[in-house]
């Protein structure tokens, strides 16, 4: 779809807006929505767009407030080495500037990361259902390689046996699978 107001760049924002009933969709690309104020349907709030939308539905705001108070010092100014994007553009914008600004601001994203992933701060990925059995075996036979070391390192080691031997019979089966697919 093309943008309704230039009619050369593609479309990226669609609003629709509904009054008394009648409702009017709109679809712009980046660069008219930012020439038109963002957010342009949102007559009487000149400052207002979909950052601070978000910002105000995740409540985002007191989190980076935290950070900042709590972990940059107020002369020092945290800044991408290879963008120049400083923790407040970021804030204000909504976005990174590069890839490399998710390592430069990962100490003030942590709080916000607990706060919109329900305490998680790693993304560990999902394994659909029908790609079956060998990765699942595979991130079983991790996962209580870990607890096996745990065991070990707390001096339990009947329940550390127990765990060895559980990981001796996933791994069996998953040769024994590996060697009816070859």
């Amino acid at each position: 779809m093309v943008c309704q107001e230039c009619n050369e760049r593609p479309a990226t924002l669609h609003f629709t807006k509904v009054v008394n009933g009648e409702k009017t969709e709109v679809h712009l690309c980046e660069q008219c929505a930012q020439d038109k104020g963002e957010m342009f349907m949102f007559d009487s709030s000149p400052g207002f767009s979909v950052n601070n939308l978000l910002a105000g539905l995740l409540n985002i705001a007191p989190a980076f407030k935290q950070a900042k108070e709590t972990e940059i010092p107020k002369t020092e100014v945290l800044q991408c080495e290879k963008c120049k994007m400083t923790i407040h553009q970021f804030i204000n914008v909504g976005r990174f500037g590069c890839a490399h600004c998710y390592e430069t601001f990962k100490e003030e994203l942590t709080p916000l990361l607990k706060r919109v992933h329900n305490g998680n701060v790693e993304h560990h990925g999902k394994v659909p259902e029908r790609m079956g059995g060998a990765i699942h075996v595979k991130k079983k036979v991790l996962q209580l390689k870990s607890e096996l070391q745990t065991m070990i390192a707390d001096e339990e080691f009947e329940k550390a046996a127990e765990i060895r031997d559980e990981i001796r019979s996933l791994e069996k089966e998953m040769k024994k699978e590996g060697g009816d697919n070859e």
